[in-house]
């Protein structure tokens, strides 16, 4: 990690989550990761999201808002953005939940490869059943508190390497 000599601390890392509508995965990726890093001593992290659609700034998915407030993360006031070749270029580490996904981000914003990786890649947990974090939009409870583990597990390896 970079230090500025300045003012001897870290300097943050930008760090751009994606998934296809930026309702549920990335919107909760996002905040997870803002709430972990507080919590940590290490890594000074700032964490924005987007999505592959645009949904003309469609609010969170009242399931992922409902999953993120019972376990204590702040979820209010996010509206859904459509990701754009400038937001990959100021990442410094762009982290999408499916390899589709992260294939799309590679056509919109060519030469990235370097920094576009699978959130699920930095699990503490393991690859388990592959490397894709699935969406929950529609599904079940259920469905949705197994996302916010394989996301909370990933964001814990994650701020563990950087």
């Amino acid at each position: 990690m970079e230090v500025d000599l300045v003012k001897a601390q870290p300097v943050a890392k930008k760090i751009l989550f994606v998934c296809s509508g930026n309702l549920c995965r990335s919107f909760m990726a996002e905040r997870i990761c803002r709430k972990l890093s507080r919590q940590a001593d290490g890594p000074h992290v700032q964490t924005s999201s987007a999505g592959l659609l645009d949904l003309g700034g469609a609010g969170a998915d009242p399931n992922a808002v409902a999953i993120l407030r019972e376990k204590g993360v702040e979820a209010s006031r996010h509206r859904s953005r459509v990701l754009t070749p400038e937001m990959v270029a100021e990442a410094d580490l762009v982290l999408v939940m499916e390899e589709a996904q992260r294939d799309e981000v590679l056509k919109r914003k060519p030469g990235a490869d370097d920094k576009v990786r699978l959130l699920k890649s930095f699990s503490v947990q393991g690859s388990g059943a592959g490397l894709d974090i699935r969406d929950p939009y529609g599904m079940t409870p259920y469905h949705y508190r197994t996302c916010f583990a394989e996301i909370y597990f990933s964001l814990e390896g994650l701020l563990r390497c950087i």
